[in-house]
């Protein structure tokens, strides 16, 4: 078991006390255990835990969230137990597609809610889940595609703004990665990821381009889950999973990183975001976070390693 520099014994401990979602991802990418070893621990995702107390919680009519007629709660659901690693193939899991597949966004044509609907950044994350859960739409990917705007990103507010939004493009970009990483790679989507992966480096993950001003300070400040927020921790956690070199104008970032981190080598949630799913998992603003511990070291461990 190889340990990375600057995880302390008593913070690897404590990482792995946590839930079997945080256990899984860290021997994976912290500790470099054996694949037979991850998965057994990824197996749990589905039986106990965050993963099996919010699978509980999806109603027979497959939604999330009550009445919740923008299926927002639902998408934002299904992309947290994405981010837990729920295998898709898991009994657990096809179960829970199954339901999935019968909804449909009844205000837009009653479009079945794989195939997503005019936002962008909603449509990023349902094309990312439905790759991941084997639901593909390739209609909705080329949807994304021809709404890629000039400077590379993406906005929901397009056409209306000719220019892009950090939240939408971040969403976008996650969702493409996940497509391209369930087979459905071409080179127009690895195109456009590169346009938009340098939309965000030419602003230094965070900085207008116009003033060179921060954007939004919110962005330095770190909450799990994301819902549709975007912050820096995030964007470097994308850069990492895409298995790139770190590029030095992610600099900045990374600094900011790390001065969030406590002297007892672990990193605080910061924020909590005011849209809610029916899960409760980490909630005391302040206090440590191994969601936070986990994303900060593995992209220390990254950014370190090149």
């Amino acid at each position: 078991m190889s340990l990375v520099n600057g995880l302390r014994p008593a913070n690897l401990k404590w990482l792995l006390a946590g839930d079997p979602a945080i256990r899984w991802q860290v021997m994976r990418d912290l500790t470099g255990e054996s694949a037979h070893v991850v998965a057994a621990e990824r197996a749990r995702v589905a039986s106990s835990g965050w993963g099996a107390e919010l699978l509980a919680r999806q109603s027979r009519t497959g939604k999330w969230g009550g009445k919740d007629p923008g299926l927002l709660v639902t998408m934002w659901s299904l992309t947290v137990l994405k981010d837990l690693g729920l295998d898709p193939a898991c009994s657990q899991a096809q179960r829970m597609v199954g339901r999935v597949e019968r909804l449909r966004f009844k205000w837009f044509d009653n479009r079945p809610f794989f195939s997503g609907e005019v936002e962008p950044c909603i449509n990023g994350r349902i094309l990312g889940l439905g790759a991941y859960f084997g639901r593909t739409d390739v209609a909705l990917s080329q949807q994304l595609l021809n709404e890629q705007l000039a400077d590379g990103g993406w906005n929901c507010e397009a056409p209306k703004s000719s220019r892009s939004s950090f939240h939408t493009t971040i969403c976008v970009l996650e969702g493409l990665l996940a497509w391209e990483r369930m087979g459905h790679g071409s080179r127009a989507i690895a195109r456009a990821r590169k346009r938009a992966d340098e939309y965000l480096l030419q602003r230094r993950l965070c900085r207008s381009l116009r003033t060179g001003e921060i954007i939004d300070r919110r962005w330095l400040r770190f909450a799990y889950p994301p819902i549709w927020h975007y912050d820096v921790l995030r964007a470097l956690d994308y850069f990492r999973d895409a298995g790139g070199r770190p590029d030095a104008r992610m600099q900045e970032a990374i600094d900011t990183v790390i001065a969030r981190g406590h002297q007892n080598g672990r990193w605080p949630l910061n924020l909590l975001h005011k849209e809610e799913i029916p899960l409760e998992m980490e909630t005391q603003v302040g206090h440590a976070s191994r969601w936070n511990s986990l994303r900060a070291l593995r992209v220390l461990k990254w950014w370190g390693s090149h």
